[in-house]
Parts: C-alpha cells; structure tokens; sequence
C-alpha cells in the first residue's frame, strides 16, 4: 500500500513513538509531511523511507531508548522477545557469497531470499532493493549493511525472515565511513513495525557487541547462526521483560 497515508496519531504507532515526539518532528521540519488545512498528513512511503534512514543513523542513547520502544511495542507480536531464531535458519546464511559489485550483491541477496521459499513477489523485491539503494547506501559503519526493499509491501513475503551473506571479499557499498562491506543482512518482513523492529535490533547488535567481528570467525553457516542468536540474548538482558 505506498499510496497509503497516516494522520499524527497513526504514525506515531507505526513508527514506534510518541503524539509528542511526532509533533515535535513536524514542528521541526524533521519529518517528511503534508499540511491539508489543519491536518498534518503523511505518506506511507515517505515515512517509511525516513524512518529506515533514522534508525540507521542512530547511535548509542538514542539507538538503545528507541530500541527499547519498539522491543515493548511488538511484544504482543513476538512474546518471547527473540527474532533472531525464529527469523534466520542455517539455509538462509551463504558464508562464502561470491558477489564482488554491489549490483551483483542485491541480486545474489535476493536470490537468496528466494531460495526460501518464502518470497511471493521475486521481481518486486529485487525492483525494491534496487530502490533503496538509489535512495542512499544502506551500508552502515563496520563494514554491515541492512538490506531492505523501498516498497516492503505486505504481500511480498509470506512469513518474516531475515537472510545474511558473508561475501567472499569486501566491497565498496556507500557505507558513511567510506569503509568497504562484507556483511549483508537482508529484512524480509511483511509487518511494518515488525521490520523497523527487527532492524533496530541488529542495529543494536551491531554496535553494541562483537557480532561483526564474531561473524567474520565464524566457520560456517551454522556457526553464524548461532553467533546471531547468542548475540541477540546478550543484547537482551539489558532489556528485562516489561521495560
């Protein structure tokens, strides 16, 4: 639905904050609106686009408070707390991607998300990673990059799945350090909030602990799993339940 669009309220659930905070953007200028009278109006896929670049931009406090919003907002959707078992089976990890471009790097990624099974619209998701990217980078600094679609339509996908590839060798992606990429994570959620979710998640786990370091050791497919999911409980007692 990318010509949907949301009032103050409906916003502010979907990305996970406050009335107040919302204002507090539009008055501003620092989210992306339309002012109809004394209506403010968003555009779903503006939204969205801002809300992925906020929270890939976002460090330490501001990562960890709104880590913690999204983590007490979707609990009614993931009660035990973790995505990272539920979301990532040893076959959605190639530790050795053989991608040496980035173009080649979106269309491997997406060949591997189709591998799953899970994918409803191949076509869609490769034409939407295409559209982020020219967006902006979604490399972030540490040589990680959250791959999503521009256009996360909730028909794309099945059921939520995230898919991770180690590339063979790094390669230059836009990342804002000017660092070469090695380590690619592509979101596949058909739930909006479920997706910013699950990239502040390993946004957190990315800056916060050793993941990429640990992910860059580890021998196989499994082993990355496994690190992810360990990784994932680290991040977690910090966040008892309720808080």
């Amino acid at each position: 639905m990318p010509h949907r669009t949301y009032n103050v309220e409906e916003v502010a659930r979907h990305l996970h904050l406050s009335g107040a905070d919302v204002e507090k953007l539009v008055k501003n200028h620092e989210i992306p609106c339309e002012h109809h009278g004394d209506r403010v109006v968003f555009r779903k896929v503006e939204v969205d686009a801002w809300a992925s670049k906020r929270i890939l931009g976002l460090e330490d406090r501001g990562l960890t408070e709104f880590h913690r919003k999204t983590s007490r907002d979707m609990r009614h959707v993931v009660p035990g707390g973790t995505l990272m078992p539920e979301m990532i089976e040893p076959g959605f990890i190639d530790p050795a991607l053989p991608a040496k471009t980035k173009a080649s790097v979106l269309r491997e990624m997406a060949a591997l998300a189709e591998k799953t099974g899970r994918v409803c619209d191949p076509a869609g998701l490769r034409e939407g990673l295409n559209a982020r990217e020219e967006l902006c980078s979604t490399g972030v600094p540490g040589g990680l990059a959250l791959l999503h679609a521009r256009f996360p339509d909730a028909y794309m996908f099945e059921s939520p799945f995230i898919v991770v590839g180690r590339t063979i060798q790094q390669i230059p992606f836009g990342a804002p350090d000017g660092a070469a990429t090695d380590l690619f994570f592509l979101l596949c959620c058909p739930d909006d909030r479920l997706h910013l979710h699950a990239l502040a998640r390993l946004c957190m786990m990315a800056h916060q602990t050793e993941l990429l370091a640990r992910l860059r050791e580890a021998p196989d497919a499994p082993a990355m799993r496994e690190c992810l999911c360990t990784t994932e409980a680290q991040v977690l007692e910090g966040f008892p339940a309720g808080t």
